[in-house]
């Protein structure tokens, strides 16, 4: 029986022992899409306890507490830090082949070389050992990025961000990169017109130009976008439930956008229209900046209408969609690249039903300027997990050439969620030993190991050139 979390955690044999610890267990990390506060960087902060480090801001916990009958004010309520921890610490052990098992018991052990097994019996003496720890200067948030050799950072960013926390670490010279990314989400969220009106408001303050039609808008959106460009941005990003790809005219949209400053009820259609014509803009600027696109899709976000009204989004009550992807997906990367204008683009699906899918469809894009220029992403939020990792590298590999993959991210909020690298690659390396056992691969350790390093980091150093 093998022990749990041991150095050969994940990898079921010799090869896939070798092809780890030899090839990518000390390998740097790109973090190119995350969702780490960049203020708390730049101050780098100290968190005062583990419930803060570990459990403000995270929803995956949250959802667990919940799903085991802990009280919201145990959660994101007025419990005190301490007893929420207590809470959390009686909800791990209930977690079992839930993936948050191991990469809380990988965090405790790589960031505070902790071996015990967190539990209502431990969760004391874990709590204060974490707290005393985490007071001195190797737990800085600064530190904690350095100790997990993490080369780039990039943060998620609407349009409007200062991006002044980002100045801030580039001129205190910290060695660790930590670029923006371009999410203009907000910028055509017409689900809420007067949330996008009041949007508009503060573009309008932040630019200096008066918006009152589409060419001002995009006046304004495309002076941001060089305001991004100019502060080290290299990649925008898109949470979305689906590619929108309706065909529109120019003239329509500068109608559509009339009726939205002045509070007009759209229909759907005008709706669609909208949102495909903003996608094309920015698409167009980032193939201009020769910068990396992506999209994330299918997730449907805010279900619990109640829960939402009281706690407001990214609380924990998001779940996957099932939204039709291909078509339209196929008719946006198509508009792009007949005019010659497709940038660097990395997909990611939520939904397992769409791995085929995605997967297929990046292959169509492909054009032999840039290897893997068109990336099916890794495994992305609830298939951030073993199996979603797994069905995810399998698919790639069957439909497309894993070899080009550019490896793992954290999308995380949490500074201690660095870890989930070393599973990514731990599952990676196991997928090729295993093969290599079965005699479906030859016993050709350096040149699987340099594929290995190559997905692991050098894929995305050569894809992304941040610079």
């Amino acid at each position: 029986m093998k022990e749990f979390l041991d150095d050969n955690f994940l990898l079921q044999g010799k090869t896939a022992q070798r092809l780890y610890h030899d090839y990518a267990a000390t390998l740097p990390i790109i973090d190119y899409h995350c969702h780490l506060p960049p203020d708390q960087i730049a101050d780098n902060i100290h968190f005062k306890n583990l419930t803060q480090a570990w459990l403000y801001g995270d929803h995956y916990k949250w959802r667990a507490m919940r799903a085991n009958g802990v009280n919201e004010e145990y959660i994101t309520g007025a419990k005190s830090d301490e007893e929420k921890f207590m809470q959390w610490a009686a909800t791990v052990p209930y977690t079992l082949r839930n993936p948050l098992y191991h990469w809380t018991h990988l965090e405790l052990r790589r960031y505070f070389s902790i071996d015990e097994l967190l539990s209502p019996v431990t969760a004391k003496s874990i709590y204060d050992d974490c707290i005393a720890k985490l007071q001195t200067p190797g737990y800085a948030v600064r530190n904690l990025i350095k100790k997990m050799k993490v080369e780039v950072v990039c943060t998620t960013d609407d349009p409007i961000d200062s991006l002044d926390h980002h100045q801030k670490l580039k001129q205190d010279g910290y060695g660790v990169k930590v670029l923006p990314a371009f999410r203009p989400d907000n910028a055509m969220n017409l689900d809420d017109t007067f949330a996008l009106n009041q949007y508009i408001n503060q573009l309008e303050e932040i630019t200096g130009i008066e918006i009152q039609s589409l060419d001002a808008y995009l006046d304004a959106l495309k002076k941001r976008h060089d305001y991004f460009a100019a502060n080290g941005c290299q990649v925008s990003d898109h949470g979305l439930e689906q590619i929108y790809a309706e065909d529109y005219r120019e003239e329509e949209i500068t109608v559509i956008f009339k009726k939205i400053r002045h509070n007009y009820a759209l229909m759907p259609l005008e709706i669609l229209k909208f949102k495909s014509a903003m996608l094309i803009h920015f698409a167009l600027w980032d193939h201009e900046k020769g910068w990396v696109q992506q999209y994330h899709l299918g997730a449907l976000r805010n279900n619990n209408t109640r829960a939402f009204n009281s706690l407001g989004p990214n609380t924990g009550w998001d779940s996957i969609g099932d939204f039709s992807q291909a078509k339209p997906l196929s008719r946006f990367l198509n508009k792009l690249d007949s005019e010659n204008k497709l940038a660097k683009t990395i997909i990611y699906n939520v939904n397992p039903v769409d791995n085929e899918t995605i997967a297929t469809m990046t292959g169509n894009f492909n054009d032999g300027s840039v290897a893997g220029k068109i990336q099916f992403g890794s495994a992305w939020w609830f298939l951030d997990q073993k199996d979603g990792m797994t069905k995810q590298l399998n698919t790639l590999s069957n439909m497309g050439l894993l070899s080009r993959m550019v490896g793992m991210l954290t999308d995380s909020r949490s500074f201690l969620s660095y870890p989930r690298h070393e599973y990514f690659r731990r599952l990676l390396c196991n997928l090729f030993g295993e093969d290599i056992d079965n005699g479906e691969l030859p016993n050709d350790l350096a040149w699987t190991g340099k594929i290995i390093q190559d997905i692991c980091y050098y894929n995305a150093k050569n894809y992304f050139q941040f610079k």
